[in-house]
C-alpha cells in the first residue's frame, strides 16, 4: 500500500458553491495532497472516482453503487491498482432517516463495522432546521473505534477532518476509510 494511506489525519475539503459534480482535495497532516476525488453530476448510480492528483492520471480507487438510487445502497470499493476487493459500505435506510447510520463490509460480504451519526438531537437539527450544525460520525469496529469524521463550518468550502490515531491495530483497511470518508462527504453532504 502506498504512502498516502499511512497517516493517521486527513483534511478533506470540498467546495459548496460548485455548479456541476463535485471535487474534493483530500491532504494528508502536513498539507500535502493525497487524494483528489472527482463526482460527476447527474448520475442515476453512482460512480467516484479518487486519483492521485488533479491531473487525474492515477486511479487510486473507484467507489460504485451496486444500483441506481436506493435509499439503502450498498457501494463496492475497488483498488485497480491491485485489481482487487477493498469492501463494501451499505446505507441503513430506515435507520438514517433520523440519525445516519452505514455497514462496513469486508469482501466476502460480512458486517466487520459500524459508522454512525454523532447523536440524534443534532442529527434532526441539521435535517429539519438548519443545514448549517456540522456533522460529526464515528466508525468503529466490534468495541474499538477505527475514526472519526468532524465536519468544520464554514459556508462556502466543506471541511472535514479525518483520524483514524484511535486504530491503533489498524483494524480498517484505511482504503476502506477514505472511501468511506468521500461517501459521507458526498452522498450525506447532498442531503443537509
Amino acid at each position: 500500500m502506498t504512502d498516502r494511506f499511512n497517516h493517521s489525519n486527513y483534511l478533506i475539503r470540498k467546495k459548496v458553491l460548485k455548479v456541476f459534480g463535485d471535487a474534493f482535495h483530500i491532504y494528508d497532516a502536513q498539507g500535502g495532497l493525497a487524494f483528489y476525488v472527482k463526482q460527476k453530476a447527474f448520475k442515476l448510480k453512482e460512480d467516484i472516482r479518487i486519483y492521485s492528483s488533479e491531473d487525474m492520471t492515477e486511479e487510486i480507487l473507484v467507489i460504485k453503487a451496486r444500483s441506481r438510487i436506493d435509499f439503502s445502497a450498498t457501494y463496492d470499493v475497488y483498488d485497480p491498482q491491485r485489481n482487487e476487493s477493498v469492501g463494501s459500505l451499505r446505507r441503513k435506510g430506515m435507520k438514517s432517516i433520523l440519525k445516519d447510520e452505514w455497514t462496513i463490509l469486508d469482501t466476502q460480504e460480512v458486517e466487520v463495522g459500524l459508522i454512525t451519526e454523532d447523536n440524534m438531537l443534532l442529527a434532526i437539527i441539521r435535517r429539519f432546521l438548519s443545514n448549517l450544525v456540522p456533522q460529526s460520525f464515528r466508525g468503529t469496529m466490534g468495541q474499538y473505534n477505527v475514526f472519526t469524521f468532524n465536519q468544520r463550518f464554514n459556508p462556502f468550502i466543506q471541511k472535514i477532518e479525518l483520524d483514524f490515531s484511535m486504530d491503533h491495530n489498524r483494524l480498517l483497511d484505511r482504503r476502506l476509510g477514505i472511501a468511506a470518508s468521500v461517501l459521507l462527504s458526498a452522498i450525506e453532504g447532498k442531503q443537509q
